[in-house]
């Protein structure tokens, strides 16, 4: 079973939504047969052998053992991973496209970012798990609390310096054999218990008196995947099967 499975064919999608097949992707974590989730989640067997078989048919859940009780043949299934993400690619018509409006302060921004990293890894782990190789990514996962809005901007600035000069130094255009990789940056409040006014997705504290800094002074560090700078150049970080 796989920690993560992402999700790419828009039926499967569909399949995983529906309320009474999450809950037997959930229950299937550990092996069972449609008697046992029938017992366990208060459902008739036939529906649940039903949805079983929709969920087989979409690869979210995969037979692991058969057992014989007298003229009966006992199915055991289990869950293809402990848990799902759906890929953008699920909505191809309509997924975020970072690139139509790049705006470093749009929480937008960020989340269509964040939604082109699940398309792409997503596809990449897919032509790994084929090929039989690994997918070489790197991640990092922090977190900060700031004393004030002008921190956060300060920080903000900083990151992007590092960044980008990171990213000039081992950058080679050149490079006959080199592949790009993608390397996404980005900063946002965890969200609290109670959603206030510093949860909503475009709130922008940084541009307050305070921090001294507007939507064209300092920028939280979420670097445009087409630099054109030279300084700047091709993002990179994530990604890899070849």
């Amino acid at each position: 079973m796989l920690d993560v499975a992402v999700i790419e064919e828009p039926a499967a999608a569909e399949a995983s939504l529906d309320p009474i097949r999450s809950r037997i992707l959930a229950a299937l974590a550990e092996p069972g047969s449609a008697a046992m989730l029938a017992g366990r989640l208060g459902l008739p067997r036939q529906k649940v052998n039903y949805h079983l078989k929709e969920l087989e048919r979409h690869d979210l859940v995969e037979l692991v053992e058969e057992r014989r009780k007298g003229n009966v043949t006992e199915r055991v299934y289990r869950a293809t991973a402990a848990s799902y993400v759906i890929s953008p690619l699920t909505m191809a018509a309509v997924s975020p496209d970072p690139d139509r409006a790049p705006d470093r302060l749009s929480a937008r921004w960020l989340l269509a970012l964040g939604s082109r990293l699940i398309q792409e890894v997503g596809t990449l782990l897919t032509g790994s798990a084929r090929a039989g190789k690994p997918v070489a990514t790197f991640a990092v996962d922090a977190q900060v609390r700031f004393a004030s809005a002008a921190d956060r901007a300060a920080f903000a600035e900083e990151l992007t310096q590092a960044v980008t000069g990171l990213v000039s130094r081992y950058h080679d255009e050149h490079a006959p054999r080199g592949r790009d990789h993608r390397l996404v940056v980005g900063l946002h409040p965890i969200p609290t218990a109670k959603p206030d006014a510093h949860d909503s997705p475009d709130s922008n504290p940084d541009s307050s008196p305070e921090s001294g800094t507007t939507p064209h002074g300092p920028q939280p560090a979420a670097e445009n995947t087409r630099l054109p700078e030279p300084e700047a150049g091709p993002e990179a970080g994530q990604e890899d099967p070849r």
